[in-house]
């Protein structure tokens, strides 16, 4: 077959008729190859056939003779020829490299370092080793000669003769002293020949080294070598001694070693920098200037005392020793004057010597002390020794403000078996004033250590030791107007201490929510806005959990306000002191006994006779922590155990004493009050002494609950179930809270007659954020309309323009924010999660300065009764539209925009000043507050001249100088749980360090959680019919047998007269003060708190708001008293009453007028809005964990911890097809009602 081009192409080789033979290139002889071209060739015939080639081949025959080694050789390159380039680009992705020919060129890099300079270069600058070397050994080369040269100097005598090398010595010292100078003394020395012999050496070796240094470093310009000083006191020391070895008589010429001092300095200085290079370390600038400093010092003095020694041959001829006593008695401005110089030469080298002292010294100082300032401001660094012996951690803030710090310090040190660490705080800005100066109390100046420095940098995190420490606090900035760049911040710090030190544990304080993913590999992170809506949602159904949890993360020792005279403040600070701890129960002598037992009859048992409260349970086995697990939870000594009390278990000393034989008539049964374990409490240095009672009676009767109406007139009290030790599902109803629920579902309205909204049950479709846990929740059967979301504005679904209009049954909640940050979901998930009694629902109305984004409302469209309207609390007529008259709770939250002011604490004025005008607008109106500094609570709800407020302010300065972390606790906007700052909420953080548990109680606590099987904080309010349970001992024994809930506290409003006086004459005031609105308000003081006789009027709330009016009429009474007759100075006061009273009335008529025109304005009925009493006369607070015989008082509202009636579902899938408490009523959607059945 003959060959196509292709063909002929691909072999590279064609026919050719005409043979030209070249014997240097046979592939070029032509197309037809010969046969004195190749010896291994094979010939290929046109019709294909292939033959190895010889010279008997026949001629006639045409074809193509192919050289097969060469094709073999090159294969690569003569086998294909080059591709196009859209072939080439598709082979290089596919790793074929057939397209590359013999077009490349190998090229070697680094040429210029091969030269026999380069390498001496290498060895002798370059390398940081080898140079370290050189220099260690020329250092030593200049001390050597230094050495030699007072060698010299001692074994010199002038008085055996002076004169050159093998001359005649002549003896100078016996001539009378002239004023000429004998210079032959000075010019020639006696040095012996082996000392010559030494120091010519070490000449010759410096002068080499020192050319080859200039050899090397030549850079084009000889003179810049050649004038510097180094290289002129190098040649004054060298090269005489090199002329000594050819000219002999130069032996003994006098040649000025001494001066190699200051050669050995820079040589020092320079080695110092090699080594810092070696060993990869940041030298440290405030060491280097101290080494510079010493070493000028010791080089002035040696050179002026070898100086003057020498020149004074000439003179006195005096000894080193004295020459060394003169220059330091010179230097030191002491003066003595006992030795001088006698010669003018000597003279003027001291002269030389000062001048140059007071030149060079002050410039070195002025360098250190630069150096100690900026020092002083960066922090210096945290020593490698110290890091390793002792344990420390890592503050990382972007800018550090005295209440952060101190937050932290007092926080961190209150625990006993952190006493011994060191914080080191890293911050890029300068130290504060403020911060400086706490920083230099003897207190925190030993153990606080500030670096200026940033986290991102290595050197910074090296300063820190950060590799070697036990913690590292990141911090976000929550001044900050732009949060979200905060978090990037403090996500980019996160990631550059986990990216240099792995192994150092990381607690990340997030601002975002959003953010909080980016953190997610830390070890603990708190998610501020988190935190705060629900914590803030939760104080709109359980009052004061705000407070409640604040107390329960801060530590303290329950001694703040024992010294008080108030009875509440005594208790409230004594319960204040309880905290969460955590022990194992084989180790408990708390719960050690209740091992096999259920968990509700460990709690309870555990509160009777100890006085702790055992909130949650671990299994060994299982990371999770529950929170009342309920009665089918049963203990194992491998449990875990959490439970709040004073003081953790290992700081306990238990003391029992016997029951008392002798008993009361008529006081025999156990659950009295009197028989009830008493706790004395007594709070030193960390350990507490419990005086406990040992009960052998048991109840009596222990079958259901006897209700106060059975027993009559009868003698015995009613009597409480007891707990038992086994769960008994007959007797324990755990599921009443379900039950209700679907009973709440498939009653119809009984006002109207309307049928009720169709609620199912389910996980809510759309999340606002990554990482935000799965809850629960009631939602609506299909999601609603952006447009129905929007509450002042009617669409085409509904036409309601205002909350009045849409017949809410239950009060809203209104709450009032910037933006609809992801935060705000928070807010909602708690107060629509599925335990909650749908007839509990409140409807929620967001007032936003800001219009929500799409991302938000989709987020929360499926949740009913949730609303939203643009704008501000500054606005009344918003307010009135959002439906402010119909509102139970409005929650303001803080402002991103005026978290940041010019002046410190003024970012809350805006805030405080409309809350004010709120409180004073709507008096009945609950409002809760969220403020940037907590300092800023004593203006909420201010009352001018108030003297009880004024006491309050003497108490908490006080307690402030006794040392206590929560100074700010009688403040009584923060006990009654209307104030909050979320800064309160960074000991969460720092406690975490040493329990790693409190966050996810936390967490658990306020619904950001929900565990299968753990319980939910909950809240039930003590009415009449409930006081005859007498104490909070027997209500946790009811509670524990009844329906397993676990009481943890008090929230408690008592009525309390504010007075304008001194404190003692609170009495007096009470007794004449006589309000003209008390017939008025009938209607709203049923409400109140008057079944207690022990309880004062509530309603009386005048005589507080303007003292000094009220003052200057008992002045006016008083003087007629004076003047008149008894009943003149009565009818005094009944006036002065009736004035005070009618300006006061007036001023509240004039705010009831001034709300009632806007809302005809806009068109709202004015009917809901009537002239409230603003409790003023009321204070609240919480009680954690009171003693058992803690009476009970009418509307107290108990902190409960409800088991989880979804547990109860999953351990009884019989029960649970057969009740309608596990049921979603008339839920089409399958999928939601798996997701009921958990």
């Amino acid at each position: 077959m003959p060959f196509s081009d292709k063909d002929k192409s691909l072999q590279g080789v064609y026919k050719s008729t005409s043979h030209q033979h070249n014997p240097h290139h046979p592939g070029e002889c032509g197309r037809r190859m010969c046969s004195e071209c190749y010896t291994n060739q094979t010939f290929v015939y046109d019709d294909g056939s292939t033959h190895k080639y010889t010279s008997r081949l026949a001629p006639d025959k045409s074809g193509v003779i192919l050289d097969i080694s060469t094709l073999k050789m090159n294969e690569l390159e003569t086998e294909v020829p080059p591709l196009p380039p859209r072939y080439r680009f598709r082979d290089l992705l596919l790793g074929d490299q057939t397209f590359q020919n013999d077009d490349r060129v190998q090229v070697e890099f680094y040429v210029n370092e091969n030269t026999f300079k380069e390498r001496l270069k290498l060895f002798f600058i370059k390398n940081q080793r080898s140079s370290l070397r050189i220099r260690l050994f020329n250092f030593s080369l200049k001390l050597l000669s230094c050495l030699l040269y007072i060698v010299r100097v001692l074994l010199d005598d002038p008085t055996h003769g002076i004169g050159c090398f093998n001359c005649e010595k002549q003896n100078y010292s016996t001539k009378s002293h002239t004023h000429s100078i004998n210079w032959d003394p000075i010019i020639w020395v006696d040095r012996r020949t082996p000392l010559w012999a030494i120091q010519v050496t070490v000449a010759i070796i410096s002068f080499l080294e020192t050319m080859l240094l200039i050899y090397l470093s030549y850079k084009g310009n000889i003179w810049e070598q050649i004038f510097r000083i180094s290289f002129i006191l190098e040649m004054i020391n060298t090269v005489p001694f090199i002329i000594t070895i050819f000219w002999p008589p130069l032996r003994n010429l006098f040649i000025p070693v001494f001066l190699n001092c200051w050669l050995a300095k820079c040589v020092l200085e320079n080695m110092i920098n090699d080594l810092h290079r070696a060993i990869q370390r940041t030298q440290s600038a405030m060491f280097n200037q101290v080494i510079i400093l010493i070493c000028t010092l010791l080089c002035l003095v040696f050179t002026g005392m070898c100086g003057i020694q020498h020149l004074e041959r000439a003179g006195e001829n005096l000894s080193l020793f004295k020459s060394f006593y003169f220059c330091i008695v010179t230097f030191s401005t002491v003066g003595y004057g006992d030795v001088t110089p006698k010669i003018w030469p000597s003279q003027l080298l001291v002269v030389i010597m000062i001048c140059v002292a007071l030149v060079v010294l002050p410039l070195q100082f002025e360098e250190l002390v630069y150096l100690w300032m900026e020092r002083q401001k960066s922090g210096g660094n945290y020593s490698r020794h110290r890091a390793q012996t002792e344990k420390h951690v890592v503050l990382c803030v972007s800018s550090l403000k005295i209440d952060l710090l101190m937050d932290f310090l007092n926080e961190f040190y209150a625990h006993p078996r952190l006493q011994d660490y060191y914080v080191v705080i890293l911050c890029p800005t300068e130290m504060d004033i403020q911060v400086r100066r706490v920083l230099q109390i003897p207190l925190w100046s030993q153990r606080v250590i500030y670096l200026q420095g940033s986290a991102l940098k290595d050197q910074d995190l090296m300063r820190a030791k950060m590799d070697d420490a036990e913690a590292c606090f990141i911090l976000s900035s929550r001044n900050e107007v732009d949060r979200t760049a905060a978090d990037h911040q403090t996500i980019l710090r996160a990631w550059a201490v986990k990216d240099f030190a792995p192994n150092c544990p990381l607690y990340v304080q997030i601002l975002k929510p959003e953010n909080k993913f980016h953190v997610k590999f830390a070890d603990h992170v708190v998610c501020e806005e988190e935190f705060k809506y629900a914590m803030l949602a939760l104080n709109c159904v359980c009052p004061a959990t705000s407070t409640l949890i604040t107390l329960l993360v801060h530590t303290s020792r329950g001694q703040e306000g024992q010294q008080s005279p108030e009875q509440w403040q005594r208790m409230y600070g004594r319960c204040s002191g309880n905290e969460v701890y955590h022990i194992r129960m084989g180790d408990s002598k708390f719960f050690m006994e209740y091992a096999g037992k259920s968990f509700t009859y460990a709690a309870f048992h555990a509160h009777k006779k100890y006085g702790v409260c055992l909130i949650g349970v671990r299994r060994e086995d299982n990371k999770s922590i529950l929170l009342n697990p309920g009665p089918r939870h049963i203990m194992a000594s491998s449990d875990t155990c959490f439970y709040i009390n004073i003081t953790k278990e290992e700081n306990s000393a238990f003391i029992f004493k016997q029951e008392e034989k002798q008993k009361r008539k008529g006081r025999g049964i156990c659950g009295e009050p009197s028989r009830l374990p008493v706790h004395s409490i007594i709070a030193s240095m960390g350990t507490v002494a419990m005086d406990l009672q040992n009960t052998e009676c048991r109840p009596i009767n222990s079958s259901k609950l006897t209700l106060p109406s059975e027993n009559g007139s009868g003698t015995r009290r009613p009597s409480i179930a007891p707990v038992l030790e086994i769960a008994d599902s007959s007797t324990v109803l755990p599921c009443d809270l379900l039950s209700d629920q679907s009973e709440d579902e498939m009653t119809q309205s009984d006002d109207e007659g309307l049928p009720v909204l169709e609620y199912v049950k389910g996980y809510p479709p759309n999340s606002p954020y990554i990482g935000s846990s799965p809850t629960l929740c009631h939602l609506l059967p299909s999601k609603a309309a952006f447009c129905c979301l929007r509450l002042d504005k009617g669409c085409k679904h509904n036409s309601f323009e205002d909350a009045k209009a849409y017949g809410f049954k239950n009060k809203l909640i209104i709450v009032s924010a910037e933006t609809a940050g992801n935060g705000l979901y928070n807010f909602i998930v708690p107060l629509r999660a599925y335990y909650r009694s749908r007839k509990e629902l409140n409807p929620i109305v967001l007032l936003l300065d800001n219009p929500p984004d799409n991302h938000f409302l989709e987020a929360i469209c499926c949740f009913p009764m949730v609303y939203f309207m643009v704008g501000t609390i500054d606005n009344l007529d918003n307010l009135l539209q959002c439906g402010i008259i119909y509102a139970d709770n409005l929650v303001v939250v803080d402002k991103e925009s005026t978290m940041s002011a010019e002046e410190d604490y003024m970012a809350d004025a805006k805030t405080i000043v409309n809350v004010q005008t709120m409180f004073r607008l709507f008096p009945s109106l609950s409002i809760t507050t969220e403020l940037t500094h907590p300092s800023n609570m004593r203006f909420m709800q201010f009352r001018a001249k108030d003297c009880y407020s004024l006491a309050l302010s003497k108490l908490e300065k006080k307690e402030r100088e006794n040392g206590s972390n929560l100074a700010f606790m009688f403040r009584l906007p923060f006990a009654a749980g209307r104030v909050f700052s979320i800064s309160m909420l960074d000991t969460l953080l720092y406690q975490s360090f040493v329990k790693d548990y409190m966050i996810t109680i936390t967490r658990l606590l306020l619904g950001l959680d929900t565990t299968p099987g753990s319980g939910y904080l909950c809240a039930m309010k003590i009415t009449e019919d409930d006081l005859w349970i007498r104490s909070y001992g027997r209500l946790f024994q009811k509670l524990c047998s009844s329906s397993a809930e676990i009481p943890i506290g008090i929230y408690r409003t008592q009525s309390h007269m504010f007075s304008t006086s001194e404190p003692h004459d609170i009495r007096t005031q009470s007794q004449i003060s006589i309000n003209v609105e008390d017939c008025e308000d009938t209607k709203d003081t049923k409400e109140h708190w008057t079944a207690k006789p022990s309880h004062r009027n509530s309603t009386s709330s005048d005589q507080s708001e303007h003292p000094l009016l009220r003052r200057k009429s008992m002045q006016w009474a008083r003087r007629l008293s004076r003047k008149g007759n008894k009943q003149s100075s009565k009818t005094a006061e009944w006036i002065s009453q009736q004035r005070l009273n009618l300006y006061r009335r007036s001023e509240r008529q004039e705010l009831s007028e001034l709300v009632k025109n806007r809302m005809k304005h806009l068109g709202l009925p004015t009917t809901g809005y009537d002239e409230m009493n603003d409790h003023q006369n009321t204070l609240s607070y919480v009680l954690i964990n009171p003693p058992p015989d803690t009476r009970l008082e009418l509307n107290d509202i108990v902190y409960l911890i409800r088991s989880d009636p979804l547990a109860h579902v999953a351990n009884d899938s019989q029960s649970r097809k057969s009740s309608n408490s596990y049921k979603t009523e008339h839920t089409g959607n399958p999928d939601t009602r798996d997701e009921t059945q958990l």
